[in-house]
Order: structure tokens, then C-alpha cells, then sequence
């Protein structure tokens, strides 16, 4: 019998997540036939092709325009190199499901607005391609995600909390009047916003951690910790580079598909959206608190408010000399003007 578990964490009406595991249970049980030279029967594939994590991650690819069919991913399956992982997958999907969801919910949730909530489907799957993603965040959210077997438990809740934080985030920010101040924008200052809301990677890596006294990637290898502190030693090099992206839209230099093929050359492995949006968040979290952190984040007032947070900063250990903040017209674009109230009839002055 073939065991899809579902684990749900919940906190009032916040928090509604779940852990479908069907699709990889139907794989390892076929290729469990095939360890036992049993032969596989028409109902092996059909408990598959209708587990719920196929049938979404079908949907899926296909909203991508990705070929996606039934004959390819038997061949998937049933290929050699699939087959001599069995034993890894199946201790890998184990060791998850053991994964308590609470704790990554309440990892999201403590820097999220109190009004953010999260609700998602999690699918550990055993697929072709080696990727991890979220799917339909706005009507039925689901995390995706390859049944890596280097990823340990521990490594695998970080990761949830990290995609748990920003379905929660895209639930309450930015907030009504930021969104419908930002519709109403040149397409430069609409461009300008948009990727601004990239450093969003950043402050999934801060939840996940849970504080800056843990290292964002102390649940990783030893290879991938040192990979990032690699690349967080980029930082000041990185941030000018994301500056001067900026300043081009602004400028007019560069728009439309260029501009967004530019910005995704900046996720790449953790690329800056990830470090240079941690190291502000950081930064922010001790300068102003983490409330105020959240909400410079959500609003989009986060330049600003690093900027002035790293004012006066000097020494050795100080900002590198350049051009240390983000430039003006950078902090103009993302600045939301609130109209000046009226004053009512007896607040005017005789």
C-alpha cells in the first residue's frame, strides 16, 4: 500500500500548509518492482500519472510550454541512473517527512505583517529537471521541490520556510495604496519597482534562518556555506552593480526584456538579489528593529531606510569609498508621495 501522508501546521486561520508525497511514493514503489524483478503492471503507472504532485507538476510545465508526457516520464523512471538512486531517494523522502512544518511556518510568519498569511501545498518530487519553484501562488499555492538527496531534513525546512515566507509576504505586501501608487508610474519607475521587490530573496533568507545570529546557509553543506560567504564578500561590488541597473532604467538605457533579462542574471545560484538583500535586511533588522524592518520591506521604503542607516559609518571597517548608498534618483522612484491632508474649517487659522 502505497502511503501519501499529510502533515498540516496550523496557528488560528494564518497558517494552512500540507506535505503531498504520492508522486515520489509511486516512482520509488515502481522502481521497488523493479529491485524485486516483479513485473510492472498498468495500475503501477496509473497510480502515478494520477497522484496529485504529477498531475500539478504536468500542469505546470505545460503552462510553461515545456513537453511534458506520459512517455517520457516513464522513460524517466525507468532509466538506469534513476534506478541506482532508489535507495538515496527513498532514505531522502523519508527523512522529510519526518520534517516538522510548524517550525518553518512560525520561522515565515516572524517576519511577516501580522495580517500575512500562508497557505500552500508542499510536493517533494522526483523529476527530470533538477529544479525547485512555486506554482499557482495566487489561487492554490505549491512548492515544488526536487527530492534532492544531499538535502537533509534540516536543509529541507530551511527551504520550505524560505518559500513559505514569500507566499506569506505576497499576501499582504505591498500594501493597497503602494500598488496602486505604483500603477499609476512611468513604465521606468513600474520597471524600477518591480525589481526593487527582488531583494525579497534576502529577507527569505533572513526568515529562514530565524535571526542574523544564525548563518543563512548553516543547514547547508560545507560547500554551499562556503559558497556564500564567498559571495557575500561581494557585497560592495554587487550593490554598485545593482545601482547602476537602476539608474539605467531610470535613465532610459534599459527597458522591456532587456531590463528583465539583465535583473535574472542577478538570482543565479544566490546570486545579489539574495546577498545584497540579506545584508541590508541585517543591517536594517539591527539599526531599526525587526518591525520596522518588515515594514521598510513591504512598502518598499527599504533603500531609504538603509541609506539612512549606514550614514556615518566610517573606519577601516567602514563603507569602501564610491558611492556607499543607494543614488537619489533611486530612492526618488520608489518614494510614494501621500497627499497632504485638507485641513478641516476650524483648524485654519483667524
Amino acid at each position: 500500500m502505497l502511503v501519501a501522508p499529510s502533515a498540516v501546521a496550523q496557528e488560528g486561520e494564518r497558517v494552512q500548509v500540507q506535505i503531498v508525497t504520492d508522486e515520489p511514493d509511486a516512482v520509488l514503489a515502481i522502481l521497488a518492482k523493479r529491485a524485486a524483478s516483479t513485473e510492472l503492471a498498468d495500475s503501477d503507472w496509473k497510480q502515478l500519472f494520477d497522484s496529485e504532485g504529477y498531475r500539478r507538476l504536468k500542469k505546470r510545465e505545460e503552462s510553461m510550454h515545456r513537453p511534458f508526457t506520459e512517455e517520457a516520464f516513464k522513460a524517466f523512471v525507468m532509466s538506469p541512473e534513476l534506478y541506482a538512486q532508489a535507495d538515496k531517494l527513498q532514505e531522502t523522502l523519508d527523512a522529510w517527512k519526518q520534517a516538522d512544518l510548524t517550525r518553518p511556518a512560525n520561522l515565515a510568519l516572524a517576519y511577516l505583517p501580522e495580517d500575512a498569511t500562508i497557505k500552500a501545498t508542499i510536493y517533494p518530487a522526483i523529476k527530470p529537471v533538477e529544479n525547485s519553484f512555486v506554482f499557482e501562488v495566487d489561487t492554490n499555492p505549491a512548492i515544488f521541490l526536487y527530492l534532492d538527496t544531499e538535502k537533509t531534513k534540516e536543509d529541507f525546512e530551511n527551504t520550505v520556510a524560505h518559500e513559505l515566507h514569500h507566499i506569506g509576504f505576497g499576501t499582504a505586501c505591498p500594501p493597497r495604496e503602494i500598488a496602486a501608487d505604483t500603477a499609476k508610474q512611468p513604465e521606468r519607475v513600474k520597471m524600477v519597482r518591480k525589481w526593487v521587490s527582488a531583494f525579497g530573496e534576502g529577507f527569505a533568507m533572513l526568515a529562514a534562518a530565524g535571526s542574523p545570529d544564525v548563518h543563512p546557509r548553516a543547514t547547508a553543506t560545507q560547500e554551499q556555506h562556503e559558497r556564500w560567504d564567498m559571495d557575500m564578500g561581494q557585497f560592495y561590488q554587487n550593490r554598485l552593480e545593482l545601482d547602476n541597473f537602476f539608474m539605467k532604467i531610470l535613465k532610459g538605457e534599459l527597458s522591456g526584456d532587456k531590463a528583465d533579462a539583465q535583473a535574472f542574471t542577478y538570482f543565479g545560484y544566490q546570486g545579489p538579489w539574495y546577498t545584497v538583500g540579506y545584508r541590508m535586511d541585517v543591517v536594517l533588522e539591527g539599526a531599526i528593529g525587526r518591525q520596522k524592518l518588515i515594514q521598510a520591506m513591504c512598502d518598499g521604503s527599504v533603500l531609504a531606510e538603509y541609506n539612512e542607516s549606514v550614514k556615518g559609518i566610517t573606519g577601516p571597517r567602514g563603507l569602501p569609498p564610491g558611492k556607499p548608498m543607494w543614488s537619489p534618483e533611486i530612492i526618488k522612484a520608489l518614494t510614494v508621495v501621500k497627499p497632504e491632508k485638507t485641513p478641516k474649517a476650524e483648524d485654519k487659522p483667524e
